[in-house]
C-alpha cells in the first residue's frame, strides 16, 4: 500500500513504541499528527522528524481534548486516514496501594480515550482507513501485579475484536498488536514493582513493535490482533485456556524472570 500523503494521528508519540511508529510512518511519506502531553519534548521529536511531522500536545486523558482532535488534525493537514492508539499509562504492582483516581487514570488512558478517540475520528476518515492499537498481552490473561492494567488491555482488545463489524460498514479497518515486555523506559522507574513473571518472557524492542503496527496498517484484513512476541502470546492463550496448567508452570516462569531481571538491570546499571 502506497501511504504517500497520508494522515496519521499517533499518540504517546513523543517516545518509545509511539516515536518508532512516527518514524516509520514519515519514513513511508505519511504526515503524522504527534500526540502527547510534553510540549517541549513532542516538538524536539516533531523537530527532530522533519516537516511531516506536526505537533498536537494533549493529555489523551482529557476526553473533550479527545474529542476535539481528529477534526483539528483534519483541518490542519487536510485528511485524516490512520489512528494509532498507543499512549498508556501503568501504576503497577497491588491495585489496593494506588488511590482510587489512579486506577481510573488507567481506565481513561488505556481504554477509554481509545475508543472515543475511534469513534470521533471514523466520522472523518474514508474507506481504507485503520485504526491500530497497541494493547498488551497482559490483556490476554490476568497478570498478578497488573490487575487493573490487565483489565484496560483486555477491554482494548475485546472492544476491537467487536468493533471490527461496525467499523467494516465504512471500510474502515482496525487491528490489535499485543506486545509483552518492551524495553521502552516504560518501567524502569519502577522496576521494584514489576513482577518476575512479566520478565519470564523475551524483550521485545519499540522497533519490532512498531514494525508488527506497520504490518497491521499495510494489511487489508480487519480484525487482526497480533501477538509479539508470537511464543509468548501462544503461552498467554494456554495459560487462559487451562489456569491449573498455568499455576503449575508459574514459579518455574518467576524463577526464569527473576534471573532475567537481574540481568537487564545489571545492562542498565553496568553492573
Amino acid at each position: 500500500m502506497d501511504l504517500r500523503d497520508h494522515v496519521a494521528i499517533v499518540t504517546g508519540a513523543s517516545s518509545g513504541i509511539g516515536l518508532a511508529v512516527a518514524r516509520m510512518l514519515v519514513a513511508a511519506g505519511v504526515r503524522v499528527a504527534l500526540v502527547a502531553r510534553g510540549v517541549e519534548r513532542l516538538e524536539r521529536v516533531a523537530a527532530e522528524l522533519g516537516g511531516q511531522a506536526h505537533a498536537f500536545p494533549l493529555d489523551v486523558g482529557d476526553i473533550k481534548a479527545v474529542t476535539a482532535l481528529p477534526g483539528l488534525v483534519q483541518e490542519r493537514l487536510g485528511r485524516l486516514d490512520i489512528l494509532i492508539n498507543n499512549a498508556g499509562v501503568h501504576h503497577r504492582g497491588d491495585m489496593l496501594r494506588h488511590r482510587p483516581q489512579q486506577l481510573a487514570e488507567m481506565f481513561m488512558v488505556n481504554l477509554v480515550a481509545p475508543v472515543v478517540l475511534t469513534r470521533v475520528a471514523a466520522d472523518l476518515m474514508s474507506a481504507g482507513a485503520v485504526v491500530v492499537n497497541v494493547a498488551s498481552l497482559a490483556g490476554k490473561l490476568g497478570v498478578p501485579g497488573s490487575a487493573v492494567y490487565s483489565g484496560t488491555k483486555a477491554g482494548l482488545r475485546f472492544w476491537a475484536l467487536a468493533a471490527a463489524e461496525d467499523l467494516a460498514r465504512r471500510q474502515i479497518r482496525i487491528a490489535n498488536v499485543n506486545p509483552g515486555p518492551v524495553d521502552t523506559g516504560f518501567f524502569d522507574d519502577n522496576l521494584d514493582e514489576v513482577t518476575d513473571l512479566t520478565f519470564s518472557q523475551p524483550m521485545c524492542s519499540a522497533e519490532q513493535v512498531a514494525a508488527a503496527v506497520m504490518d497491521c496498517v499495510h494489511s487489508e484484513a480487519t480484525g487482526l490482533d497480533i501477538d509479539i512476541p508470537y511464543l509468548s502470546g501462544k503461552l498467554s492463550t494456554l495459560a487462559y485456556l487451562s489456569p491449573g496448567l498455568a499455576r503449575l508452570l508459574r514459579p518455574m516462569l518467576e524463577r526464569r524472570g527473576a534471573a532475567n531481571k537481574r540481568r537487564f538491570i545489571a545492562s542498565k546499571t553496568g553492573g
